[in-house]
């Protein structure tokens, strides 16, 4: 069976499993964080359809993040989770996912849902099959231990990377999702950061205003503002394709449940990075 081992454990988040668990709990239960541990609720309404969630190291985004998967938690159990990355490092195709084998991580291994990832793969003519892409990409994986936190093993999940991230590209994308996913128990989670190093004033004021349109459930607008104002958010690709995936899946509201900085976590606010966690529900 094919491995994706992990490039980022000891790095981006705790090398070891238990220091790992440590590490996630921490996350739920800091100051930014949900406060609290969460508890699956087996009989969760699975109203989530979609969570933007910060991909940055755990010490800097995990509180933020913790936020999406706390309310995960009380909304059940997904049996497939999709998660749309931008590609940070250049490789592979412009439109990557890969259709079989495991993702390992310190807490054990996910496997990829291949006749979800199959599906997806024929419903667009843009997204190829081409494990390249996520050889040493950090954006899909460091999302892999909240989940594993929270379900183990008991779980799928469709890694989709992105260098393509123009609206088009997030329509074809975003309305196969639906068609797949349209019958199934399935969140899709968009993997972003927001503004890159700007000092915290001009940081929170761009994102808030891309944040809104997220909160509109715009994509159009979202991707905009995104170059109007020069939003260096990496995975707004991923973020508009949410957009369009949860409209079609019949999401009513998007809802803003943390955002901070770096500089909220550093006192260093001369040049930070954004954090958001939001919801689609429907």
């Amino acid at each position: 069976m094919r491995v994706r081992r992990p490039t980022q454990a000891g790095s981006f988040y705790a090398g070891d499993a238990e220091t790992l668990r440590a590490q996630i709990e921490s996350c739920f239960l800091h100051k930014f964080g949900s406060g609290k541990l969460p508890k699956i609720d087996s009989k969760g309404a699975r109203r989530i359809v979609g969570l933007v969630c910060p991909h940055a190291g755990y010490m800097y985004s995990g509180a933020v993040a913790a936020n999406a998967y706390f309310e995960l938690a009380l909304d059940g159990k997904p049996a497939t989770v999709v998660v749309l990355g931008p590609n940070h490092t250049g490789y592979g195709s412009a439109l990557a996912l890969m259709d079989t084998g495991v993702w390992r991580t310190p807490l054990g291994d996910v496997e990829v849902d291949t006749l979800v990832a199959r599906e997806i793969a024929r419903e667009t003519q843009l997204v190829d099959v081409d494990e390249t892409a996520h050889r040493f990409e950090h954006s899909i994986e460091v999302q892999l231990p909240f989940l594993q936190y929270l379900y183990g093993s008991a779980f799928k999940f469709v890694p989709v990377c992105f260098q393509l991230q123009d609206l088009a590209s997030a329509e074809e994308v975003g309305n196969a999702l639906v068609e797949v996913l349209a019958e199934r128990n399935a969140v899709i989670i968009a993997s972003s950061d927001f503004t890159h190093y700007e000092p915290q004033a001009n940081a929170a004021k761009k994102d808030t205003a891309a944040l809104k349109a997220v909160e509109a459930m715009d994509a159009k607008q979202f991707l905009t503002i995104i170059e109007s104002q020069n939003v260096t958010a990496c995975g707004y690709g991923p973020i508009a394709t949410l957009i369009i995936a949860a409209k079609g899946l019949l999401a009513k509201e998007a809802n803003l449940l943390q955002y901070k900085t770096s500089g909220d976590i550093t006192g260093d606010t001369t040049s930070v990075v954004g954090y958001a966690a939001v919801s689609f529900r429907k």
